[in-house]
This record gives C-alpha cells, sequence and structure tokens, in this order.
C-alpha cells in the first residue's frame, strides 16, 4: 500500500497540464473528502473541473490523539452533461479512516474513493457545496471501507 501511495502522489502534479496555467487558485474549507475530513484544501479550478491537495483531521480524542492527513483529487463535471457545472464525480487518494493501535494512539488508513458532488453555484464559482464519498484503505486489521458525507465552501 505504500508504494501506491507513493506512486499516487508523484503523478498527481501530472494532472495539472500546460493547458492549465489559465485556470485559477481556488482555497476551501469543510468536512468531507474534498478535506481530507474537517480541514482545508488548495485547488486549480476551471469552469468544469477541480484538481485538489487538501490536509485535514478525521478524529481527536483524549486517548487517541489526534488523527491528521493529506489527500489529493479531481473533481470533473463534465461526465452528465456540458450544460451544468454543478453536478460532479470525483477521485480521491489519501486519508479515508482511523484506526486504534495496540498502545491507544489512533492512526491514519490511507486509501482512495470516488464520490459526488453538487455545487450549489457551479463548479468554477466560489460558493458552497455538498457530497458525498465511498472510501477504501489498506489498515492493520484489514480491509477499511466508509462512506464520508462532505460539506464546504470554495472561495
Amino acid at each position: 500500500m505504500r508504494n501506491i501511495k507513493s506512486f499516487a502522489f508523484l503523478l498527481f502534479p501530472l494532472a495539472f497540464s500546460v493547458d492549465s496555467v489559465a485556470d485559477e487558485f481556488s482555497f476551501g474549507a469543510g468536512i468531507g473528502s474534498l478535506y481530507s475530513g474537517l480541514g482545508v484544501n488548495v485547488a486549480m479550478r476551471s469552469d468544469t473541473d477541480l484538481k485538489y491537495l487538501s490536509a485535514g483531521c478525521l478524529s481527536y480524542s483524549d486517548r487517541g490523539g489526534s488523527t491528521c492527513g493529506i489527500g489529493a483529487g479531481w473533481v470533473t463535471t463534465d461526465v452528465f452533461d456540458f450544460q451544468n457545472t454543478q453536478h460532479g464525480l470525483s477521485a480521491y487518494v489519501g486519508v479515508v479512516g482511523t484506526e486504534s493501535t495496540a498502545f491507544r494512539k489512533d492512526e491514519a488508513i490511507y486509501g482512495a474513493g470516488f464520490g459526488y458532488h453538487y455545487f450549489f453555484n457551479d463548479i468554477g464559482i466560489p460558493g458552497a457545496n455538498a457530497g458525498i464519498s465511498f472510501l477504501v484503505g489498506d489498515a492493520k486489521s484489514g480491509t477499511h471501507t466508509g462512506i464520508m458525507a462532505q460539506i464546504g465552501y470554495q472561495f
């Protein structure tokens, strides 16, 4: 799994093509896969897609401490209808869950997922968004699967 994470993070910059120089940068805050839990993201935004890097925390407890991680993803609205840029499908690689260890410290589980996102204004315009992601990761105790709801704001 470590090789997959390293490979994915090395290839992510290639998703930013030469044509995307005209795209604008966007910052977001919220909870969900767009933000790696409760966190923030920085994105390259065009009229039809959003490529982002995110950092956030999934949990905090007195016993286990905080479980934070990073992620990267891509949301595109070209899948459905070129006239509607509010509905998007996404692919995500990053932190997908938490796992308790024998020493009562929570650790991040990394994996991948896909999701659906709704942008209230349009993907290319600042505004609120909501969605849901289906995630899978490789935990020490076996395969971790989960669903993560998402709500946030892209500036």
